[in-house]
Formats: structure tokens, sequence, C-alpha cells
């Protein structure tokens, strides 16, 4: 079994083991694994720039932890400003919106309002003590770690002296804002520092209204019946969609006796396919019925297991972090946080060093799009937490990963493994990986037909997939493939749990 990790009474899996170890300390302080997740995130908005922060979107899924307890959603992912204007933005020649270093393309972040949301509602422990280690680590420094470190020319700021892994970056706007925010909740973040540069930062493009309006709202989460399991994801404007159709898909087919046979990686390849390649005409926050018995079986039809298929017609088309914790009483929390790309729009709010996400680029610039760029919409976001109950109700899992279009196909993979072929979570989340290929990360759909099979190193499918018909390339084993992490809880109510190993400093920590 290659990274599995077991616990009696709580279990954290995150990219960064400061942080882990932060979620950790929550649960042993008598929070609950809504605790130890605001913990942990708040640590990787510290340490973490490259992949999420307070400048970022958040979604998360909850199971309380009871038998046919109700699992909920809380989608924390930010409006555009009032000042959005599509017609501006055409005007100057866009077809797409700019991807970095343009404040239009930053809706309001609403990872805040999603800590202080799931606080609220789950919390056990005072907020302030759940992120006195992310203060700690701000003000007085962290060892950048292996895959930050490369980045300190790139970005500057309090990052211009961070040459090498294990060298301390100091982030005391960070710090002050921390603080603030436990002092006096979203006013200290929305209203304060951070606010007010928001809006001199934005010349225009938000109100004041615009950071007075909280960002989190608990919805209904979207399921799939597959493989004796329901899998839970968030409704649109998240993505999640794309994995429940995709597991609907392959329920129904009849799948190969081991995950190493070309077949494996095939079919699920061609349920993401079938599945995704019309959401750029599909996905906006107002979506509904995408999942449907009648859809999945329309799409499955679209599925022939001896050869790549042809795509119908459109029927109307980063970085992130993932962690999940679990606490002894059962509770489960799935939470996704990101900045969309790699710092996000390589813009800071310059007052507190916090960098601001660009998921505005999930907009549509088409007039009349029901996803297109305007005032106090949500943009289409990639972001697909997966939480995985039993039949009864009780919780068995919580999973999800970064990697922008791809988080569906990772999780497609991970899932079948651990659902169909009884793979331990190490090794379910250590395999190697396909995903379909993109330019950005984000732009898989906007040509779907000429998508590549993108193959890791150590994947067993190549000559297969290419006598099938798929154009395969051929990456490294790394975080082109998403870190992933995956808590199962067992029938005897432990945990068992792994941290992607292509993290290179992520941990699976428990009590």
């Amino acid at each position: 079994m290659l990274n599995t990790r077991y616990a009696r009474y709580g279990m954290v899996c995150s990219v960064d083991h400061l942080a882990s170890a932060a979620g950790v300390r929550a649960l042993d302080l008598g929070g609950s694994a809504a605790d130890a997740a605001i913990a942990t995130n708040a640590v990787l908005s510290v340490t973490a720039p490259h992949m999420c922060g307070m400048g970022g979107d958040l979604f998360a899924l909850v199971h309380p932890g009871a038998p046919g307890g109700t699992v909920t959603a809380l989608n924390a992912s930010g409006r555009a400003g009032s000042g959005a204007d599509p017609e501006r933005l055409r005007a100057e020649g866009h077809e797409r919106m700019p991807h970095l270093r343009d404040i239009r393309s930053v809706p309001v972040p609403g990872c805040v309002d999603g800590w202080l949301g799931l606080h609220a509602r789950y919390g056990r422990v005072p907020f302030a003590d759940l992120i006195e280690p992310a203060v700690r680590l701000a003000a007085e420094g962290f060892p950048a770690s292996p895959l930050l470190a490369p980045s300190g020319q790139l970005v500057g700021g309090d990052f211009a002296q961070m040459k090498a892994s294990g060298d301390l970056v100091r982030r005391p706007g960070v710090a002050r804002t921390l603080e603030a925010i436990a002092r006096e909740g979203r006013d200290g973040f929305y209203g304060g520092e951070f606010g007010e540069g928001l809006l001199e930062l934005g010349a225009g493009e938000y109100a004041p209204e615009d950071l007075g309006k909280p960002l989190a709202d608990w919805v209904e989460p979207w399921s799939v019946r597959a493989f004796g399991h329901d899998v839970w994801s968030m409704p649109p404007n998240s993505q999640g969609y794309l994995l429940l159709l995709a597991l609907g898909v392959v329920d129904g087919l009849e799948l190969p006796g081991s995950p190493d046979d070309t077949l494996f990686a095939h079919l699920l390849a061609e349920a993401s396919r079938v599945a995704g390649y019309d959401r750029p005409a599909l996905l906006h926050e107002h979506a509904t019925n995408l999942v449907t018995e009648a859809e999945i079986a329309r799409r499955r039809a679209l599925v022939d297991p001896a050869a790549r298929g042809a795509l119908p017609g459109l029927t109307a088309a980063g970085d992130t972090t993932y962690l999940c914790a679990v606490d002894g009483d059962g509770m489960g929390v799935s939470l996704i946080q990101s900045n969309a790309s790699g710092f996000g729009s390589h813009l800071w709010e310059p007052r507190t060093g916090i960098n601001l996400h660009n998921r505005g680029i999930g907009f549509s610039l088409l007039p009349g799009h029901a996803a297109e760029y305007a005032p106090g919409r949500r943009p289409p976001h990639t972001l697909t937490p997966a939480l995985i109950t039993r039949p009864d109700g009780s919780m068995r899992s919580v999973v999800g990963t970064m990697g922008g279009d791809a988080q569906p196909q990772i999780l497609l993979q991970i899932i079948t493994r651990l659902l169909k072929y009884g793979q331990d979570p190490g090794t379910a989340v250590a395999a190697p990986r396909w995903r379909l290929g993109s330019t950005t990360g984000f732009d898989t759909w906007n040509s779907p037909e000429s998508t590549v099979v993108e193959l890791e190193a150590g994947a067993p499918w190549a000559d297969g997939l290419s006598s099938l018909g798929h154009p395969v390339s051929a990456l490294p084993y790394g975080s082109s493939f998403g870190h992933a992490h995956l808590i199962d809880v067992l029938g005897s109510g432990a945990q068992a749990g792994a941290a992607d190993p292509r993290s290179l400093v992520g941990a699976a920590l428990g009590r």
C-alpha cells in the first residue's frame, strides 16, 4: 500500500505538511472537521500563494457525521463588480476574458466569507484560535516549499528575496489581515485594509456595496449513484456536474478487470469527453437539470468501447489547492480553494500583499450568453470538490484535486479506482493518470474534438490508446496532473488517507 496513512480520531490531508499540522491542532483543541479545514486553509493562504489564498474563492461539501446526515454545500465564489462592462472589453478587441494582469478578471474574492460561513455553521473552536498558526507563520516567517521557491523572482513583493527551498518568507500584511478578521469578522477583510486597497486598485470595477454583500451561500449539492455509492459535488457555477455525468456514464459501462488495462483509460476518457464537450454552452450559475438519468443514458450511448468517438455539435463552451478533513465524530469536509491560475491574476492588493485570483476568466464575452461577464454574476468555475456516501447515508470518503479543467477527469480515475477496484487511498492517489490536454488548463472544451490524451510518466496505456484512435502525448509525473487528496472512513470508524506525492511537501496527518 503506497502512501496510505491511518488514524482513529481524525485526519487532515493537504498539499503542505505545515497546513495539515494546523488542521490536526484544531482537532486537538476539540474542533470539528470544519474547524480543521479552516485552520488548514488559513495556513495555505500564507504558505501557498501560488495555489490559493484570501484573494481567491472557496467551495466546500460537508457531511455532519451521523448516519443518514444531510450533505450540505457551501458556495463562496465571488461576483463581478458593479463596473463590469463586456462591451468595453469587446471594443478593445477581446474575444475572451483577459487572462493575466487585468482587474476585470478579478471577481470580489469569496474565500474569507467561506471561512466565516463554514465556522458559523459547524465551528466549535474560536476563530482566532484556529488561525493562530497561520498568523504566526505569516508574521515570523515560513520556509519556502520546493513548489513556491522558484517563483520568487517572478512575482517579487514578499517573495523577492526567496531564492531556494527553505528560505524564510514573511508576509506581514497577511498576518495583519488574519488578525483583523479574527477581531472584526468580515468587516476586518472586506471593510478593512484589503477592501480599501481593492477598491482603489479596481478604479471603478467595484463599488463599496459589492464588498458589503456576503458571498457565501449554502446551496443544494448534486449527486449521482455510481458503484453502489452516492457521489456528491457542487451545483453550477461549479463544473462538478461533469464529474457526476462521467461517473454515471462509466457506471453503466463494462469496465475491464484491472485499471492497467487500456480499456480503463479509454472508457473513462471517452466518458469525460462526452460529459464535457458542450460545457462552454451549458455551464452558468443558474444552470439546472444537467445530470439526469436520461442525459446520462444519452451521453453513454456516444461511447464506443472499440474506438475514440466523434462528438456531436454543441447543444446551445491553474492553480488551486484541495484539502479534506474528518473528525472523530465522523464529520467530513471536502474543501477546495483557488486562485485559478498560478498566483491568479498576477495582481496584488498593495496594502496587504494579498494576490488576487482571476476566476473571471470563466466568464463569456459572447453577447447574451448566460455566463456573459456582467455586474453581480458568478463565473463558471472549474472547482470540483467531491464527497462519497454509502447507501445508508453514512460518509465514506472526501476527495478532491487541483487541476483546472482536468479536475473531474482526475477525480473520475481516483473514485473509480477506490469504489470499483477497491484500491486503498495511497494506491489510488499515487497511480499514474491521464488528462485531456489544454493550453492554459482552462480551455480544454474550446476545441473538444482536438483534445489530446496526455499521459503521465509510468502510465501503461499509450500504445493501446493510440490503436483506438486517441492522439496521445507524454508528460512527466508531477503537478501537471493535479494534487489530489483522499480520506476514506473505514467500516471500523478509523480513517485511511493519502496526500498526493506530486505535491512534494503534502501530508496526511491524523490523531
